[in-house]
């Protein structure tokens, strides 16, 4: 099955069940996310976040997002992503909704990738629906221009 991601990188994948690891084009799109924010923090100083894959919001059996953006000074993550196939949807616009509703981490912005139908979801701290949007108003940046 083809999927396309936007500005025509097109890339193909044989398996889409999200198990112990995740399919390639979830993986790809996590490197491509990482690879387009880290320059930013890191060289650039433009974003203040750290990007950082696969990590978890506590120090102990904590949700683990696809990426955080991390505030080192503050100890807190401010923004996650999740990313995902249409099949998995539901799941996480619950997680990262519940995150964000729990306060517990500090997470003030979450989004949700599909990268079946090349949805954005957004979800901002203390508005209870999700957005139909990846701009991110914690880095001022466009998410989907990564992909």
């Amino acid at each position: 099955m083809r999927y396309s991601v936007p500005e025509s990188r097109p890339f193909f994948v044989n398996d889409d069940d999200m198990g112990t690891n995740a399919p390639i084009v979830h993986q790809r799109i996590i490197a491509r996310l990482t690879a387009g924010l880290y320059p930013l923090y890191f060289r650039e100083g433009l974003i203040q976040l750290e990007p950082l894959p696969e990590t978890m919001l506590g120090e102990e059996s904590s949700p683990t997002p696809d990426l955080i953006l991390y505030d080192a000074e503050a100890e807190q993550t401010r923004v996650i992503i999740e990313i995902c196939q249409t099949k998995g949807l539901r799941h996480d616009l619950n997680k990262v909704s519940r995150i964000l509703d729990e306060n517990e981490y500090g997470v003030v912005e979450g989004f949700v990738f599909d990268y079946k139908t090349q949805r954005w979801y957004k979800f901002r701290q203390g508005v209870a629906a999700p957005e139909n949007s990846s701009y991110s108003d914690v880095l001022r940046l466009d998410l989907n221009s990564f992909l």
